[in-house]
């Protein structure tokens, strides 16, 4: 485990924040909110990719609209069949 992860626990801070990684949240089929991400790469309606610290985040479906958008969030809606790492 790295000394971050560690300190991480040690101290009870979530670890989206101390590792940077993204916090995302699915509502149903129908909302999804990417907190923490570094770039919005592609969005269409049918395909979104977002560049996180985790990787690249991929999702598929349909009517997709991007209801917000700031430095510190994405939030999504329309419905989505699959997501993807």
């Amino acid at each position: 485990m790295r000394v971050k992860e560690k300190m991480t626990g040690l101290f009870s801070l979530p670890k989206e924040i101390a590792l940077n990684l993204p916090l995302i949240t699915v509502t149903g089929r129908g909302e999804i909110n990417i907190e923490n991400y570094k770039n919005l790469v592609e969005f269409t309606d049918t395909k979104i990719r977002i560049q996180t610290n985790a990787g690249m985040l991929s999702i598929e479906g349909q009517g997709f609209i991007l209801k917000q958008i700031t430095s510190e969030h994405v939030l999504i809606t329309g419905t989505i069949n699959a997501i993807h790492w």
